[in-house]
């Protein structure tokens, strides 16, 4: 039995980088010895934000179905099955948190076997209570780290550098009251609006005023990921669950636990992917694939889409239970061409901070007729890629200085934007190896609106 452990906050205590920090934290102790269920239950409970006990590996089993656990500290001499057993059970039934095994009894060749089996730390008895939470720190670091830093690589490849609802328009001013409205409940979120209108700013927006802000925000686009990749990359899968996965992989809800999960152009999901993803809404759990069994999850849900849902579900398309799941409450975002009042303000803060990242000075903006005339069909999307170029060029491709006074909003700055626009995505293509649906996922749209394009051009 380890000795007493000091009180969380007294001067005995052990510190810990990160330690306050272990209230996000779920853990699970599985121990046949009452008494080292009954001290580790109560010296962790002051320190983590959930502590679960077990005195089998069935009893565990049970309590890792019914709620998200993120560490178990697990004894190896068990009743029935032992914990090096279960060990090898959960990493194929899909559980990727970390497993601490503990144990009185154990020779090297038990250590190594044991941290083969998916272990991250080993520890013997009797130990030291600091030992014990040194081990979970560094488990606890490593989950932080790599779901910062896969939070991190998403956020650093997203389209939006907005981090406001910027713009004047009636519109907006709605648009923002009802985020306000609504960041603050856990219901799930329909974001309509055409493409480019900025559904993922309203969708961060909801997240950052809402209580799950500590947590990630992970987004991604349903329409650019290849029809037989999108239930891994959701859920996940486990070693050899299909032709190539040499390695488990951590799906996107396991990366968004606790936080957001932004489904961008959710009505592109194929149908066997609807259903999927309905049950996963209802009951709180997904099934990694290829996995046994199914994990908890919390998760937000917010949804976006640039089709008419209810029409996609009255043509069969779109399942209609889906619909109503992710339709609790809907925020539409009208086209820039009927709120005009926002060009001006957009234009100024993609020039502000768009000049600021380039290092260049910012070009003057002001209320051309031409600017406030054009109809922007790609939203404020063509609208940030416009102050980009003028700034990377001096002033807009074929006019003067001012990017806005140019000629630019004419049919032969349109001719000049598609034909940019076709150049990049070229380069891109060819970057991957015309890999289309790569192609899609770094350009940021669907692999069904990139194969329009490219056959478009094909007829040129």
């Amino acid at each position: 039995m380890p000795r007493p452990l000091p009180p969380a906050h007294s001067p005995e205590a052990p510190t810990y980088a990160g330690f306050d920090s272990w209230q996000e934290y779920a853990v699970l102790v599985v121990d046949d010895e009452s008494g080292m269920r009954n001290f580790l239950g109560r010296a962790l409970t002051s320190r983590c934000g959930t502590v679960r006990t077990a005195a089998s590996a069935e009893e565990g089993a049970r309590l890792v179905e019914e709620q998200h656990i993120d560490l178990i500290i697990l004894d190896i001499s068990l009743p029935g099955k032992s914990g090096i057993e279960w060990l090898h059970e959960l990493r194929q039934t899909g559980f990727h948190g970390d497993v601490i095994l503990i144990t009185a009894f154990a020779d090297m060749d038990t250590a190594i076997g044991a941290l083969r089996g998916g272990a991250s730390d080993f520890i013997l008895k009797p130990f030291r209570i600091d030992q014990l939470l040194a081990a979970m720190g560094r488990a606890f670091d490593r989950a932080r780290l790599a779901r910062d830093n896969f939070v991190l690589r998403r956020a650093v490849t997203a389209f939006s550098e907005v981090t406001e609802l910027v713009g004047d328009s009636p519109a907006m001013r709605d648009i923002r009251t009802m985020v306000g409205r609504l960041a603050g409940v856990p219901s799930t979120v329909l974001i309509s609006g055409e493409s480019g209108t900025g559904k993922e700013v309203v969708a961060r927006g909801l997240h950052r005023h809402s209580p799950r802000a500590a947590h990630p925000f992970v987004p991604i686009n349903c329409g650019a990921i290849a029809q037989e990749l999108i239930e891994s990359e959701l859920f996940g899968h486990v070693k050899g669950a299909f032709t190539g996965s040499g390695g488990e992989r951590k799906g996107l809800f396991f990366y968004a636990h606790g936080g957001t999960l932004f489904l961008d152009e959710v009505g592109e999901l194929p149908p066997a992917m609807q259903t999927k993803l309905l049950r996963a809404l209802e009951e709180k759990k997904i099934r990694p694939v290829g996995a046994e069994r199914e994990l908890p999850v919390d998760v937000r849900i917010l949804a976006a889409t640039n089709r008419n849902l209810a029409q996609e579900v009255r043509q069969g398309r779109f399942r209609q239970d889906l619909f109503y799941r992710l339709d609790v409450v809907s925020i539409h975002i009208p086209p820039l061409r009927e709120r005009r009042d926002d060009i001006l303000p957009l234009a100024r803060h993609f020039m502000n901070t768009l000049s600021a990242q380039l290092g260049v000075a910012p070009l003057a903006i002001d209320d051309d007729p031409a600017l406030l005339g054009y109809d922007w069909p790609g939203n404020a999307r063509e609208l940030r890629n416009l102050i980009e170029r003028s700034l990377i060029l001096g002033g807009f491709p074929g006019g003067g200085a001012n990017p806005v006074r140019a000629p630019a909003v004419s049919a032969q700055a349109s001719a000049t934007l598609e034909d940019m626009e076709k150049q990049h995505i070229l380069q891109v293509l060819g970057k991957v190896a015309g890999n289309k649906s790569e192609a899609a996922r770094i350009l940021g749209i669907s692999r069904k609106t990139l194969e329009r394009k490219c056959s478009l051009w094909q007829g040129q």
